[in-house]
Formats: structure tokens, sequence, C-alpha cells
């Protein structure tokens, strides 16, 4: 889904929606993240992150923490760093080891250059004004401090999109049904330089392709259901499609062995 109307903005960036439904707990979220245990090559994108931060000394922001994944992993790996936690939702952040706060990647709660680094891991396409949200992840870090982003690539994971689109048809009795709700479209890899560039001189971008090879349904199908908070934006019976969804693929993994599903993600890291 590249065609982004109004109305698909305002559902991926809606405060209550996001806080009250798609991340009042991580139920959702780790089943998203879940899906990537089977994907070959396997990243350990916590891992990355740290190694990219082997050089920072000091205040570490995790804008959009979510779950709190990165934020344990500095804490083990990185003991030195002071680590903040930030997030819209108070429900995910419950689970999440503090310090952690509720905040505005559009108004941070944080002084000018005030930190070392910061990250804004798979969340910049959750923000209604992007271009903002970059300015204040500039004004916050030092002058020879870091910003990493992440995404996800237009050309990721086709496959789900193919499997929700037939089991929408299915359900409508058309050949095809609707597309599914692209959460990313708004800051995907191929966008998130342009945008990143309007602040920082530097943008690398480290390209993390792979292929999931699932050999069990119900990773797919929760992953599917994790839109739950978006079902309105489909246009098609949510709880219905799911359901195709499991049968088709259940079917495709009895005669093949697995699913398969293309991935591209990718992290930015952002420099003055």
């Amino acid at each position: 889904m590249t065609d982004l109307s109004a109305a698909h903005d305002a559902a991926v960036t809606d405060r209550a929606r996001l806080a009250g439904s798609a991340y009042d707990g991580d139920r959702d979220l780790a089943a998203r993240q879940s899906l990537y245990r089977w994907q070959t090559p396997r990243y350990d994108l916590p891992g990355l992150v740290a190694e990219r931060l082997g050089g920072v000394r000091g205040r570490v922001v995790d804008i959009g923490c979510g779950n709190g994944t990165y934020i344990r992993r500095l804490r083990r790996d990185r003991p030195d760093l002071t680590v903040l936690g930030l997030d819209i939702a108070p429900g995910i952040l419950a689970g999440v080891p503090g310090p952690v706060a509720v905040a505005e990647a559009t108004r941070l709660p944080l002084a000018a250059g005030s930190v070392d680094a910061a990250l804004a891991m798979h969340m910049l396409y959750h923000v209604p004004d992007i271009p903002r949200a970059v300015r204040e992840l500039a004004r916050i870090v030092t002058r020879d401090g870091s910003v990493i982003a992440s995404t996800n690539s237009d050309r990721d994971k086709p496959e789900l999109d193919d499997l929700w689109q037939r089991a929408a048809g299915d359900v409508l009795g058309v050949d095809r049904g609707p597309a599914r709700i692209s959460l990313g479209a708004r800051f995907s890899l191929e966008k998130a330089p342009a945008l990143l560039g309007e602040q920082f001189g530097r943008v690398e971008v480290v390209e993390l392709p792979g292929t999931i090879h699932v050999p069990d349904p119900e990773p797919v199908v929760a992953y599917m259901a994790s839109y739950r908070a978006w079902a309105d934006q489909h246009d098609v019976p949510f709880d219905a499609t799911v359901e195709r969804a499991r049968e088709r693929v259940t079917d495709h993994i009895e005669r093949n062995g697995t699913f398969e599903i293309t991935c591209l993600a990718g992290v930015l890291v952002c420099r003055r």
C-alpha cells in the first residue's frame, strides 16, 4: 500500500489508537517481532545498535521504546551508559525497566544537546509531523552525537500483502480484496534518508535483507492479527479475513513445508 490517503495517515498516527489499542500492551508488537526468529540471515538488531554505539559515552534516549527490547540490551551490554526510555503508550511502558516516561517525539522533554545518542527504532512512521520529530532528534543530541533510526522497505514482506489480499478476496467473493494497511509507508527505507537528511549531514543506510521460512501457520496468523487496532481501515471483515488467511497459509505449509516471506528492513545511522 503505497498510495497514502489522509485516512491512512490519520489512522497510523492517531494517538488515542496507538496508546489505547495498538500499544496498550506488548502482545501485538511481540507478535510482529517474533516472526523474525525464522529469518535467514538472522540479525541481532539490538546487538547491531549496541555495536554502533560503541564510541558513545554518557546518556542515550530510546524514543518510542515500545516493550524495551533495546533498553534491556543496552543495560546488559553497556552498563556504563545512562539509558532513558520514552513512549506515548503508558501501557507498553509498564513492563520496561526504568527510568521511562510518557512523551511525544515532537515535544521531547529534554534540553538541547543533552543526550549523546538517540534511538528511533521502527517508530517515526507513527509520528504525525515527521520533519518536526527529526528536528527534535537533532536538537537533543550533542554536536558530535548520533541518531539511530530503523524502518522497513516498501518492498518488505510482499507475501503477507498478497496473502491478505487473497484472503480478503475470498471473504468478499472477488479475486483480490483491498490491501492491508501499511504502517511504515510514511517513513519507509526509501523515504527515510531524505527525511533524516534535512537535519543530518551524514545518513548511513545499513540494509538488512532476509528471508523468513515459517514452518507453522500460527506465527503468520498472529502477525496478521496484530493489526487489529487498524481493523476498521481494511475495508473487509477483519476476523473473517484473518481466519481465511489461516486456512490459506495452513494449506500452503502442508504442501510446501514452510511459508516463505521476503524481508527488507534497514538501520539508519545519522550524524551531523
